[in-house]
């Protein structure tokens, strides 16, 4: 098979993206402030981690922490949900070139901003289609394609992706400068 191309990837993530988030809306009901698709440095498939007030106010209820927890991805009991939506963009990143540390510095940086611009695109598609809300419900969530560890990457993808009432708390407290 072909190396899918980035509207190929793109439209991939949106339908996992979409499918995903629409179940975690419906089957774990909330006030939603955050939803985002995480990645790492080396660029593998992205998943969903997201968090409502009221998960947060449950996980909070055993610890004087809550704000450790509040932008932690990978402390959401939502981490990896949908997965099983997510199995063709994995496949088709799979198709794509490898990110390893042997590829030439700019061919990875290439593929790298390839991959980080599939997830800002299908975000901002799906925002546009209202699946996080229009309106003032939209200022309440901060939606975000994040790299892991945090860069000062995610801030400049926060600030494209948001409107500036949502991202009022998000800039205070997890923002990387």
């Amino acid at each position: 098979m072909t190396e899918p191309s980035e509207t190929v990837l793109t439209d991939a993530i949106v339908t996992a993206t979409r499918h995903a988030v629409s179940d975690l809306f419906e089957s774990h009901p909330g006030s939603y402030y955050y939803c985002a698709l995480i990645t790492s440095r080396e660029a593998p498939p992205p998943f969903l981690s997201a968090w409502s007030r009221e998960a947060l106010a449950v996980a909070s209820a055993d610890t004087d922490h809550s704000e450790d927890l509040k932008w932690s991805y990978a402390d959401s009991p939502f981490v990896d949900y949908g997965a099983q939506y997510f199995r063709k963009v994995r496949d088709l990143f799979a198709l794509r070139p490898e990110m390893d540390y042997f590829a030439p510095p700019e061919l990875w940086e290439k593929e790298y901003d390839l991959r980080l611009r599939c997830m800002e695109n299908a975000l901002r598609q799906l925002d546009s289609e209202g699946l996080f809300g229009v309106g003032e419900a939209r200022h309440k969530i901060v939606v975000n394609a994040e790299v892991v560890p945090p860069d000062h990457t995610n801030t400049e993808r926060a600030i494209r992706l948001n409107p500036p009432e949502a991202l009022t708390e998000w800039l205070e407290e997890a923002a990387e400068s």
